[in-house]
């Protein structure tokens, strides 16, 4: 059997197995039905490491063992693995979320806050930096930011920016407002954004500015987010995002805001 490497590099990619897995799979699929020998021959893969391989794949949802002498193993059809994998993912993402809950009350959450209060002792503010890479990573850090504000908000960003805005960040925008934090959002409105901005005004209060071009945000006028690159112009994954924790900067960003809101348009 040959298949191009390629193709395994992309099945190893979407489907989390480790190489030796996807070529005793793809073995076994063209197949159908096969004994560990045979696959150990198809697909190049140590016989001694086969029988392991395939105890994985079917705990994993993508084979079946056959009752027989000798024992063989049984291919799915694809369509059948991918909905296994999906819940297999959805299972196991409800459970480690329910240990990480768990972890806040016990007495393991209590020791690393510990060390990070004793450790955060001894560092200057100006070493509280550092660069963010991947967009998932900079909402990540947006929405910690987010989280801990205790008076104000304020986000600029850009046209499809306020779009993802409201898909990621939404829950703790209307947590922040219950807390009493005032939240401002500037971006360039359109008809691309007008239905999301008018959601977030439920929350925050939105301008529109055409003449201003940016992505960054300050939180309580201490800490600044500011992302150096256009994101229609770069890979999501390849976003970068500069943070900052320094009240002079973020200050003197605040007033150059201030002076620029007043010229922003409402969105009505």
């Amino acid at each position: 059997m040959i298949v191009k490497e390629e193709f395994l590099s992309r099945l190893r990619k979407i489907f989390d197995l480790n190489l030796y897995e996807v070529k005793v799979w793809t073995a076994l699929l063209s197949r159908g039905v096969s004994t560990a020998g045979e696959l150990s021959n198809i697909s190049d893969v140590p016989r001694s490491r086969t029988y392991d391989i395939l105890e994985t794949l079917e705990k994993k949802g993508f084979i079946v063992m056959k009752l027989s002498k000798p024992i063989k193993f049984v291919a799915l059809k694809p369509e059948e693995v991918i909905e296994r994998v999906k819940k297999n993912l959805v299972v196991d993402a409800h459970e480690k979320s329910k240990r990480l809950d768990k972890l806040k009350s016990e007495d393991i959450s209590d020791e690393l806050n510990t060390l990070f209060n004793q450790g955060i002792k001894f560092v200057e503010p100006s070493d509280l930096s550092g660069s963010v890479k991947g967009r998932q990573n900079v909402y990540n850090h947006l929405d910690m930011m987010i989280r801990e504000a205790e008076e104000t908000i304020t986000i600029v960003t850009t046209a499809p920016g306020i779009n993802r805005k409201l898909e990621a960040l939404a829950p703790v925008f209307e947590k922040a407002k219950k807390r009493g934090v005032k939240i401002r959002i500037a971006a360039p409105i359109d008809d691309s954004n007008r239905a999301v901005a008018k959601k977030l005004s439920k929350v925050a209060e939105v301008r529109s500015t055409d003449s201003l071009r940016a992505r960054f945000a300050i939180v309580d006028s201490e800490q600044l987010l500011f992302m150096v690159l256009d994101d229609e112009k770069v890979h999501p994954n390849y976003d970068v995002a500069i943070w900052l924790s320094t009240d002079f900067l973020s200050r003197a960003m605040e007033q150059l805001f201030e002076a620029a809101w007043k010229e922003f348009k409402k969105v009505s």
